[in-house]
C-alpha cells in the first residue's frame, strides 16, 4: 500500500528542468519527486497532505557544493585570523584582521589566554597576501612565544607558518629534505611550510587528533554549515575513504541517520595514504564505492598537480607571475600524472583533479589524451577543479576530451584585487574563472567555495559569476560574466552530472529525490548585486524540511 503523498505549495518552484521549467506545487512521496505543476495538478498522485510551510517562498533544486573540505567543520575548534569577516557555526561573528599589527596583538592575546604553556596555540584563515610588506615569518612568531609551539593555517590550506618552538619539537631543519620546508635568501628557515607534504611536518600539533565523538561532531558542524547555506549536496575533497571498516561504518551512521541534514559525496585523495600501487588502490575504492548509500557516495578520486595562486604556490604558463615570483610547486611530478590516471580510468573510475594554473591543466589534458588513447570512455567526467586560468584553448580542448571543470568563480571577490594587482596581472585577471567561455565551448561546469578557504554559500558561488565583482567594487572581465539561470544550472543539475549523481540530484523532476533549496526571494527577480543576500529559509532533503539556523 502506498504512503501518503505530501503536495508542496510554493510562490514559485524553479526546476532547472527543460521539459518543465517552473510550477507552484512539488509531490512527493517516500523521499522521492512524484511531479511539479500546478497544486490541482499535484493532487492527482492519489491520497494527500498539503504543507503550505512554504507557499510563499520559492523553492529551487537542492544546491551542490561539488567542492569543499571537512576544515568547514574542523577548523572552527581554533581561532580565525583571517582578513575578511566569518560567521562561525554558532552564529558568533569573527571580525576581519585589517592590520599586520593587529594579527600579532591577537595572537599575543591569545597565547597570554592559554593557561598550560605547553598546549600549541593554533589559528587558521591567515592571509599573507593583504600583508606583502610583512610577510609573516618565523621572527614574527618568536616574538609572540619562544616556548609554545606556534601554527598559524593559512587561508589557502595550502601554506602555513611556524615558530622555533614547534619547528625544534617536530626536529623540522635546514636539512630537512622536504620540498616546501621554505629557506630564505640568508639561508635560515622562514617558518613557512609550503604544500601538504611540508605541512604534515607539523604532525599532529595542527590535526589535533580527536576521539570519534570530535569527529562526529566535525561532520556535524560541516553538514550544518551546509544546510544553513542551501545546500543538500556537498563533496568533501580531500578526506580520503576511512582507512578501515569501523571508521566507515561509523561514518555511514552518521550520515545517514535521518536527522543529518544534508548529502555527502567523499572522495579518495590517494596522496594523503601515500599510496605506492595506484591499481591496488582503485581496486580498494571500488569496494568502498559499492557501500555507497543515498546519503553518503563514494568512489571518486581526488588528485593534486599544483597549489595555490595566491600562495604562489600554482603552476602558470608564461609570463608566470605579475610579481616576479618563480614559478609554483608541482605535488605531482608532471611525468607520472598518465600512469596515474591510467590506474584509476581503466578500472571506471573518474578523477578530480586540482588545477589553479593553465600550466596544470595542460598536464592534466595531456594525461587525459593518452588514456582516452590506450582506454577509450565515453563518460569519464574526469574535472579539472579551481581552473582558474584555463584559456579559451584549453577549454576547447576539454570539450573534445569530454572533461569537465569546477570553477572558483568567488576567487574573484576574496582576491580578484590581489590577482589584478600582484599575482597575475590586469589581462589574465580579467579572465580568470572564466565561467562564459566554458559554457560557449560546451564543457560542463560547475562552481564552489572551496570552504572553508571561503564561506560555503553557492548563493554567493552565483552573485560572485553573475557579477564578477571584486571587494572592492572593481568589475573583472564582464564579458565572462553569467547569466542568473547559467549559474544556477552549474550548482544544481551541471554539479550533479560533474559527481556523476545527475540521475538523483540536480532538478525538480518526477523520479530524483526530493531536495529542494528554499529561498525567500526570486533570484531572477532581485537586483543581481542583491543575489548574495537572498535569505535562505533552509533546504528539503529526501521530503524532510531542515530550517536554517536564525
Amino acid at each position: 500500500m502506498n504512503s501518503k503523498t505530501t503536495l508542496f505549495p510554493a510562490r514559485k518552484i524553479i526546476t532547472m528542468n527543460a521539459t518543465r521549467p517552473e510550477g507552484t506545487a512539488v509531490a512527493v512521496r517516500d523521499g522521492m519527486i512524484l511531479g511539479v505543476g500546478s497544486l490541482e495538478e499535484m493532487k492527482s498522485y492519489g491520497p494527500f497532505e498539503v504543507d503550505n510551510k512554504f507557499e510563499d517562498l520559492i523553492l529551487i533544486p537542492g544546491l551542490i557544493e561539488a567542492h569543499s573540505h571537512i576544515g568547514e567543520g574542523t577548523h572552527w575548534g581554533f581561532p580565525y585570523i583571517g582578513y575578511y569577516d566569518r560567521v562561525g557555526p554558532d552564529g558568533r561573528k569573527w571580525k576581519g584582521l585589517k592590520d599586520f599589527e593587529e594579527v600579532l596583538t591577537t595572537l599575543k592575546m591569545l597565547d597570554h589566554t592559554m593557561t598550560n604553556p605547553d598546549e600549541p596555540l593554533v589559528v587558521w584563515g591567515f592571509d599573507p597576501i593583504f600583508f606583502e610588506k610583512d610577510w609573516l615569518n618565523v621572527s614574527h612568531l618568536d616574538r609572540i612565544s619562544k616556548k609554545r609551539p606556534i601554527f598559524v593555517f593559512h587561508i589557502s590550506d595550502h601554506l602555513a607558518t611556524v615558530n622555533t618552538a614547534l619547528m625544534s619539537l617536530m626536529n623540522i631543519t635546514k636539512d630537512t629534505a622536504v620540498e616546501g620546508v621554505d629557506i630564505g635568501a640568508n639561508g635560515e628557515l622562514t617558518g613557512e611550510l609550503r604544500e601538504p607534504y611540508a605541512l604534515r611536518l607539523a604532525g599532529d600539533i595542527y590535526l589535533k587528533v580527536a576521539d570519534g565523538a570530535q569527529i562526529d561532531r566535525n561532520w556535524l558542524t560541516y553538514g550544518i554549515q551546509a544546510k544553513n547555506a542551501g545546500c543538500t549536496t556537498i563533496a568533501e575533497m580531500a578526506y580520503g575513504s576511512p582507512g578501515d571498516q569501523a571508521a566507515l561504518n561509523r561514518l555511514k551512521r552518521l550520515i545517514d541517520a535521518p536527522d543529518y541534514p544534508v548529502r555527502i559525496a567523499q572522495l579518495y585523495l590517494p596522496m594523503l595514504h601515500d599510496v605506492k600501487d595506484h591499481d591496488e588502490a582503485a581496486q580498494w575504492v571500488i569496494k568502498q564505492g559499492q557501500q555507497s548509500s543515498k546519503k553518503l557516495r563514494l568512489g571518486i578520486i581526488k588528485y593534486f598537480l599544483d597549489g595555490s595562486i595566491q600562495g604562489f604556490t600554482a603552476r602558470l604558463r608564461k609570463p608566470g607571475y605579475h610579481n616576479g615570483n618563480p614559478n609554483g610547486m608541482w605535488l605531482t611530478p608532471p611525468e607520472e600524472m598518465v600512469k596515474t590516471l591510467l590506474s584509476y580510468h581503466r578500472h571506471g573510475l573518474n578523477m578530480h583533479c586540482h588545477c589553479n594554473g593553465d600550466e596544470a591543466v595542460d598536464v592534466f589534458l595531456d594525461a587525459v589524451e593518452r588514456v582516452q588513447a590506450e582506454k577509450p570512455w565515453l563518460d569519464h567526467r574526469h574535472t579539472i577543479h579551481h581552473s582558474q586560468l584555463t584559456s579559451p584553448a584549453q577549454y576547447r580542448r576539454m570539450a573534445r576530451l569530454g572533461v569537465s571543470a569546477n570553477i572558483f568563480s568567488n576567487h574573484i571577490y576574496y582576491w580578484g584585487d590581489k590577482h589584478y594587482e600582484t599575482t597575475v596581472g590586469p589581462d589574465r585577471a580579467h579572465r580568470m574563472n572564466a565561467c562564459q567561455t566554458a559554457k560557449q565551448m560546451g564543457v560542463h561546469f560547475s562552481m564552489h567555495s572551496d570552504a572553508p578557504i571561503t564561506p560555503i554559500s553557492q548563493i554567493h558561488s552565483v552573485w560572485a559569476a553573475v557579477n564578477r565583482q571584486t571587494s572592492s567594487g572593481r568589475v573583472l572581465g564582464e564579458h565572462e560574466r553569467l547569466s542568473v539561470y547559467d549559474a544556477l544550472y552549474a550548482v544544481t543539475l551541471d554539479a550533479a552530472y560533474t559527481l556523476k549523481m545527475d540521475q538523483d540530484v540536480g532538478s525538480i523532476e518526477p523520479g530524483k529525490l526530493a531536495d529542494f533549496t528554499v529561498l525567500e526571494k526570486n533570484p531572477f527577480d532581485v537586483d543581481p548585486l542583491k543575489i548574495k543576500d537572498i535569505p535562505v529559509w533552509g533546504t528539503v532533503l529526501g521530503g524532510e524540511p531542515f530550517p536554517a539556523a536564525r
